[in-house]
């Protein structure tokens, strides 16, 4: 198994945390992982993007100019990767941050109202927790009990006890995720 994914939107969605936890997930499994997060020199509202690899196998290079999943919570990420999506991938994306959605048809193309659902929560912060969720269950690439571990890992003690509403923002973007 290889999995190799972009996850791309703007600075201050969680996109490099998200990629980092999946990362971390796929270290607890003892697979072989590569994070390499790419952003603009704004903190928040830049563009941010991170490609994520988690195989079974040792990886050869963490650069990557096409993927077979890529998650999209901007307009602008999805035209600047839908193109690069390899033929029968996988794009995931925002209902709330995409205008125009995906309009190939080699691949899957799921959608996900993580921001609403996120609102409903009354917690802004369970957006990339939510969409994560999505991907977990169209790919599970690692489990959730090793992305709780992983959400341990890079969280600092003071928020350990944010953990259970991760989990309950993970599980409701399983519930969420539809393909278009």
């Amino acid at each position: 198994m290889k999995e190799e994914i972009i996850i791309a939107g703007f600075g201050g969605q969680g996109v490099l945390s998200m990629g980092k936890i999946l990362a971390y997930s796929g270290l607890m499994e003892d697979k072989e992982v590569t994070w390499m997060p790419a952003y603009g020199p704004e903190q928040r509202g830049g563009t941010a993007n991170v490609t994520v690899i988690v195989s079974d196998e040792k990886i050869s290079s963490p650069i990557l100019s096409k993927y077979d999943t890529a998650i999209i919570l901007n307009q602008p990420s999805l035209e600047k990767f839908e193109s690069r999506v390899k033929p029968g991938g996988i794009i995931i994306y925002d209902g709330y941050g995409i205008i125009h959605p995906p309009t190939r048809k080699d691949i899957k193309v799921y959608r996900i109202d993580a921001m609403d659902a996120a609102n409903e929560m009354n917690n802004a912060k369970a957006f990339n927790m939510i969409v994560l969720g999505g991907l977990l269950k169209i790919r599970p690439v690692v489990t959730i009990a090793n992305v709780l571990k992983g959400l341990k890992k890079t969280l600092p003690e003071r928020h350990h006890h944010l953990i259970p509403m991760n989990e309950a923002a993970i599980l409701k973007g399983m519930e969420l995720i539809r393909e278009q």
